[in-house]
């Protein structure tokens, strides 16, 4: 079965107290849905668009658990915190199984 991704790419933050908020709730709810942290933040190096913007990467044993993690209810209230503070791309993507 393939791997299910959350993939977030963060563009601006205007509020780096609430993102730091939406990180403890959206933390507990991805461990919840059985998520892995891969990468949060970390250095980038830019090629093409030469975008060094803030990456997150979670893995899920499953796109199917992905998909429930975000719509998981803990989740949904993480996203309230987040709301209007952040430009960011969120992406669930299937792995190759």
């Amino acid at each position: 079965m393939a791997k299910g991704y959350w993939v977030s790419v963060y563009r601006a933050i205007s509020d780096p107290e609430r993102l730091t908020a939406y990180d403890k709730l959206a933390g507990l709810a991805v461990q919840a849905g059985g998520g892995r942290v891969l990468s949060s933040g970390g250095r980038v190096v830019a090629h093409e668009a030469g975008n060094t913007h803030r990456v997150v990467l979670i893995e899920f044993d499953s796109f199917d658990q992905a998909v429930a993690a975000y719509e998981s209810e803990a989740y949904q209230k993480a996203l309230v915190v987040l709301s209007d503070c952040v430009e960011r791309d969120f992406r669930i993507i299937e792995g190759i199984d």
